[in-house]
């Protein structure tokens, strides 16, 4: 699938997998989308690499312009003990770097792959992401990208994309059933940086 270069739109990217199926939707829609990774809920560092380096894959592949900025940033979630207050935090926190981002740049459109998983709050993402259109003097394309997720994760097993198991913070992760397995490899990754420098 190639990209049809025709209006600009700046797509924030929570990962490789999750942009799969709007990168399809957009291309049909006669966009032209910048990726845009800023995910500093994406706990710890190694777990971010790992999504940003899978999302540059995707990038590559589709040969779209990749804009990545920020890196983990755990200390700031575990400020937040409420989920609810949380997860709000989180999406305001992504999609205002986003729309500063687009303003800054000419995007006249930004979104958001949140908009394609069934797991995420999406009212609240919708909600947050027109609030700061209107005052950025943008649009925010609320696309409901949820009927092709399944569609999405099956091309990032073809394309060979990691697929995380947990949402993104600290606390998703010690929800998730595969933690123990997940913590393992973070420590191999972590030992694998630490090696290098």
């Amino acid at each position: 699938m190639k990209i049809k270069k025709t209006e600009g739109i700046l797509l924030h990217c929570c990962c490789g997998p999750c942009a799969e199926y709007p990168l399809q939707q957009l291309s049909a829609e006669n966009y032209q989308p910048t990726l845009y990774y800023f995910n500093p809920n994406i706990q710890p560092q190694a777990e971010w690499q790992r999504r940003y380096e899978s999302l540059a894959k995707l990038s590559d592949l589709l040969d779209l312009s990749l804009v990545a900025t920020g890196a983990a940033a755990t200390e700031q979630w575990l400020s937040l003990p409420d989920q609810a207050e949380r997860c709000r935090f989180c999406y305001r926190l992504r999609l205002e770097e986003a729309a500063r981002y687009a303003q800054a740049n000419r995007f006249p459109v930004f979104s958001t792959t949140l908009l394609v998983s069934p797991y995420q709050k999406r009212e609240m993402i919708v909600e947050i992401g027109q609030e700061l259109a209107d005052s950025y003097g943008l649009k925010f394309l609320a696309a409901d990208w949820r009927p092709g997720f399944r569609a999405g994760q099956q091309w990032a097993r073809e394309h060979g994309l990691y697929r995380q198991r947990y949402c993104g913070c600290i606390f998703s992760l010690e929800e998730s059933s595969f933690k123990e397995r997940i913590k393992a490899e973070h420590a191999r990754l972590e030992q694998g940086i630490s090696d290098r420098t």
